[in-house]
């Protein structure tokens, strides 16, 4: 087992250990791509969506918010082209039933002085490469070949001819013959609406939440007195039939986006601002709840890999125990989506604009990432293992704006009620304004253990002197572990600051 690997283990298990995540239906099975979240993960999620929210939408002047359906007419999707080209290239194992997306399973030949010894093939990874090598290696040993070992060249597997495929091994079984062409898979998840099941009632769950935005921008100028450039920003479930779910919950079948589609005049000289400047708005954003600024990194979508109608688009990535992978795109997606549902629909959807007396359809900026996979970011950026006093202690170092649980309360012991009794009205108070818990089993050294797992950034503890004393109590910061004496007033100061930057 790889360190990564390791690491992306713990990390599950400790989500789970702890109630951030279960697998979907785990008492039958599981299913394969979904997952439910616990009393931690929910609250995680919650504050994740909430921080979001509150800096992209409430503290800006520029944006407004939507809530569209799950489910529409199909004729959005029609318009927009998922119904047609929403789709992946599928490739099956006749034999073990196993099934790849073509574009991830990555194959190569191996070659000893031009002589070929057959191929290998591997799904993709980060060590994809060492892997294919290894595999060429155990190939030439077996066959006794002398010479040297050709580089070991890979391609994905919908790259190669017809008859190239024909002798790629089954990464499920290393035989070569079982694979099949790749062919187009539809990743939308179909169902029917009313009392019928034929063409006429066939629908489908929404694969993303930005057509809901496009259906209903005629619907927000018309209502929301806004102004180009302006924005719409929506929180919604969208569902994938992915083929290959993998990597925990980075990528599963029903997942929650966060989505905006930021208008902007049609002006060709104008787009590379808008794009850079939400591209540092986003980057910003995320080093803002937690997360390590050595872990965050932007690809640029070369030209060739765009989709037709996007003038440019920036993946913002984190460094996951299992890579560099995408965390959020940020695309200049002309004015594509508009136009298609002005033509679809026949509705005038141009817009207005009293500075220069003229319509158009806007341009727009869309920066989309998932709950979900901000969530596991968050996750692995905060999982930690040091060593407090010579013991090894697990804590997950959540920003405190987004930390499920904010502070534990304590009665120093559980047998005085007098001390009991004052935990028990500061959690009262302070209940109100976060969720915080209230611990009184075993002794103050563990349950300091526990809400540093559970990655609670600040305990409380009430003792005699708070009682017999100043009345003051003992604020311990969770990374630190530094306690501090204080007046409960100027706890409940110091933490308020802490998670409302």
């Amino acid at each position: 087992m790889t360190k990564e690997n390791s690491l992306l283990e713990d990390i599950v298990g400790l989500a789970k250990r702890r109630g951030f995540v279960f697998q979907s239906s785990e008492i039958y099975g599981g299913l394969n791509g979904f997952f439910d979240y616990g009393p931690l993960g929910v609250e995680l999620r919650k504050n994740i969506k909430d921080a979001w929210w509150e800096d992209m939408v409430r503290r800006r002047d520029d944006m407004v918010g939507l809530d569209s359906g799950i489910i529409m007419n199909p004729k959005v999707w029609q318009a927009s082209g998922h119904i047609d080209g929403f789709t992946d290239p599928m490739v099956d194992c006749k034999e073990s039933k196993m099934r790849y997306r073509a574009d991830q399973l990555f194959a190569a030949e191996v070659l000893v002085e031009n002589e070929s010894l057959g191929w290998v093939s591997v799904i993709e990874s980060e060590k994809m490469q060492s892997e294919a090598e290894e595999k060429a290696d155990i190939i030439k040993r077996k066959a006794s070949m002398q010479g040297e070992l050709a580089p070991v060249v890979l391609k994905a597997y919908d790259e190669l001819e017809i008859n190239q495929q024909a002798l790629v091994p089954s990464p499920a079984t290393g035989q070569p013959g079982s694979l099949t062409p790749p062919r187009d898979f539809n990743m939308m998840f179909e169902t029917h609406v009313g009392a019928l099941r034929d063409g006429s009632s066939l629908s489908y769950l929404r694969p993303e939440t930005a057509q809901g935005i496009f259906a209903n921008f005629k619907n927000v100028i018309d209502t929301g007195r806004v102004k180009v450039p302006f924005g719409i920003a929506q929180i919604g479930k969208a569902f994938r039939n992915e083929i290959t779910p993998r990597n925990f919950i980075f990528r599963s079948r029903e997942f929650e986006q966060m989505e905006i589609e930021y208008f902007i005049p049609p002006d060709e000289d104008q787009w590379p601002k808008y794009h850079a400047e939400w591209i540092k708005t986003r980057m910003d954003w995320f080093s803002s709840i937690g997360l390590s600024e050595d872990c965050l990194g932007e690809e640029i979508h070369p030209k060739n890999k765009l989709a037709h109608y996007a003038k440019a688009c920036t993946d913002i990535t984190f460094k996951f125990p299992f890579g560099e992978h995408e965390l959020e795109g940020i695309a200049a997606r002309g004015n594509f989506d508009l136009t298609q549902h002005q033509q679809y629909s026949g509705k005038n959807l141009e817009y207005f604009d009293e500075s220069t007396k003229q319509k158009y359809l806007p341009h727009v900026i869309e920066p989309s990432l998932g709950v979900d996979r901000t969530f596991l970011a968050v996750l692995c950026s905060a999982y930690t293992i040091d060593e407090v006093e010579g013991d090894k202690r697990t804590v997950l170092r959540f920003h405190p704006r987004v930390a499920p649980i904010k502070v534990g309360i304590f009665p120093l012991v559980k047998n005085k009620p007098p001390l009991v009794e004052k935990a028990r009205q500061v959690y009262q108070m302070f209940m109100r304004r976060w969720n915080v818990i209230y611990d009184q089993s075993g002794a103050i050294g563990r349950r300091y253990r526990r809400i540093d797992e559970a990655g609670v950034p600040f305990g409380l503890t009430v003792d005699f002197e708070t009682i017999e004393g100043d009345g003051s109590v003992t604020l311990r910061n969770r990374d630190t572990t530094e306690q501090v004496r204080m007046s409960v007033e100027e706890a409940f100061s110091t933490i308020d600051q802490e998670v409302n930057p």
